[in-house]
């Protein structure tokens, strides 16, 4: 690892990074502390010397270009925690019943979505704002790497990650989870009960716009699908024939959508196929690994098509979300296929 993270990274990884953070701790406690003074003093531009303001401001952009260049070890750490379920259990309770230790739960549907609605889907993306809070509540901060991880291979975890590297933050997905993490450690090294994690100060995550390059809407993705260009539906075959629909107010997928099921991109081991084998799925699925054109990407409501996403971008595969999916889709009077 140098400066970038990997979308995805190993148990091995994880203790790595931790180690290197723990030991450059005081060194990266003082290069906040230093950079929020400057950020508190800036906040009043009116009462400092044009000299000081221009000190400030250099010092600011200083730190911005050290965060940008320097290697990844040593940086801060946090553990995130964000099993969600489908069938309605509790990601909470599972949290509490135990979780690697020091991690933060992180709550996909309070704190990595805007409140669903039939217009927007079941997980639209939260406001900009409001995702800063969430994060700076979870204790995490502009420095901060974030591995997340849940116990289905990345299935949720993967929402997390995307939504911070589309904000410009480093965050990777932990390979095999929860259940990988046990096999490593053992399971009496769980820690069980609540979250205690302490947060950080307001302003310590700044909020930032989703990059549009990443993402594509309802129209963009109809109109991809239906001239042939590639549009992926990572939902189970069944769902995506029209055979069920558990949650969705219609079956079916989008008229000219391929079927790249998010799970066939794991391996027997809990683990992310090989970028090799990755790209094998993609051929199988119809779409051509090598060829320029980004796909798009959707599922049932934007979560396990970012799982897809991850997987994808470790092939070296660049893939666009569309964040209301099969859920906002369904909901409208749009042409639906079963075949």
């Amino acid at each position: 690892m140098t400066h970038e993270l990997p979308w995805i990274v190993s148990v091995a990884d994880l203790a790595s990074l931790q180690r290197a953070a723990e030991n450059a701790a005081a060194e990266n406690a003082r290069h906040r502390a230093a950079a929020r003074e400057a950020a508190r003093a800036l906040e009043n531009p009116e009462q400092l010397t044009a000299e000081r303001l221009q000190e400030l401001e250099a010092q600011l952009a200083a730190e911005d270009e050290r965060l940008r260049t320097a290697p990844i070890e040593g940086r801060p750490v946090r553990v995130a925690d964000v099993r969600w379920y489908l069938d309605g259990r509790s990601g909470e309770e599972a949290y509490e019943g135990g979780h690697i230790p020091g991690a933060v739960f992180v709550d996909l549907d309070f704190m990595l979505a805007a409140p669903a609605s039939p217009e927007e889907g079941r997980h639209p993306l939260p406001m900009e704002e409001r995702f800063a809070a969430a994060m700076e509540i979870s204790g995490i901060a502009e420095d901060t790497l974030v591995i997340a991880y849940d116990d289905a291979s990345g299935a949720s975890a993967s929402r997390l990650v995307w939504l911070l590297r589309a904000t410009g933050h480093q965050a990777a997905v932990l390979d095999g989870g929860l259940p990988a993490w046990v096999a490593a450690h053992g399971e009496d090294a769980l820690e069980a009960g609540p979250d205690e994690t302490e947060p950080e100060e307001s302003g310590a995550f700044a909020a930032a716009p989703f990059e549009d390059s990443w993402l594509a809407d309802i129209d963009e993705t109809q109109e991809t699908a239906s001239s042939g260009g590639v549009v992926l539906d990572a939902r189970a075959p069944q769902r995506y024939r029209g055979e069920e629909e558990p949650v969705d107010p219609r079956a079916g997928h989008i008229p000219g959508a391929r079927n790249l099921f998010h799970r066939d991109l794991i391996d027997e081991h809990g683990l992310f196929r090989t970028p090799e084998q990755i790209r094998a799925r993609l051929t199988e699925a119809g779409v051509d690994p090598e060829a320029q054109e980004t796909p798009i990407v959707y599922c049932g409501s934007g979560v396990t098509a970012t799982h897809e996403i991850v997987a994808l971008a470790s092939a070296g595969v660049r893939a666009r979300l569309y964040p209301g999916s099969w859920s906002q889709y369904s909901a409208t009077d749009r042409p639906a296929a079963t075949d």
